[in-house]
């Protein structure tokens, strides 16, 4: 009876301990999502503003003509006074509507107008800048054969609701040997462009954007 009752007992610490682990792996998957400034989590398909996390870092983010020519490049505005443009994310993982950390993620500017001609204004790895050895952020419609420079990640800082920007594409070709790197500003001509590297690595919070009546 003795032998029974601790078989019993060590099942039922057995089945405890897996519910505990099951709990814990869902809570680790809820845990990964990526939230806004309300608390919400990110969804793919809805507009949402980038911008700094902390002050005098710049706005948030928007385009920027360089050298005067296009396309146009990923950058911040100088000042929150400035309105930026939002973007929309899409997941490389087919069906997924909540964006995840350390994913992933197409990156495209929404409600643009510019004197530039361009089909798309999605985030695509760029130009290398000659001075720092930076690769820049520049905007367009990919269409290499194996588009692993137009997708990016979102990663945790360990403060809640605040993230960093990286290049590493590695869901789209685990094989492939990328330059992972995370995202900072590039100051040049008083101009803050994003580019990969370099020593400051921007923290940076998600606000949706707000609908507008248009009565």
């Amino acid at each position: 009876m003795k032998l029974i009752m601790k078989l019993v007992g060590s099942l039922s610490l057995t089945m405890w301990l897996s519910m505990v682990l099951i709990v814990s792996v869902e809570a680790q998957i809820i845990d990964d999502a990526i939230y806004d400034t309300s608390g919400e989590a990110l969804q793919a398909g809805v507009e949402y503003y980038i911008r700094p996390a902390i002050t005098d870092f710049g706005g948030r983010f928007t385009l920027i003509r360089r050298n005067d020519s296009c396309p146009y490049y990923v950058g911040q505005e100088n000042s929150d006074a400035s309105d930026g443009y939002p973007v929309v994310f899409t997941p490389f993982e087919e069906g997924a509507t909540v964006i995840r950390q350390s994913r992933d993620v197409k990156v495209e500017f929404q409600g643009v107008v510019t004197i530039c001609i361009q089909s798309s204004y999605a985030w695509l790895l760029g130009d290398v800048e000659p001075i720092t050895g930076r690769f820049l952020i520049t905007t367009g419609e990919d269409t290499s054969t194996y588009p692993t420079g137009n997708y990016f990640r979102i990663e945790g800082t360990g403060i809640q609701n605040v993230y960093s920007l990286k290049f590493c594409p590695t869901e789209v070709c685990p094989l492939c040997k990328l330059l992972c790197q995370d995202i900072g500003p590039l100051v040049e001509d008083g101009q803050r462009y994003l580019a990969l590297g370099g020593d400051f690595v921007l923290p940076v919070v998600f606000q949706k954007a707000q609908l507008t009546s248009t009565a």
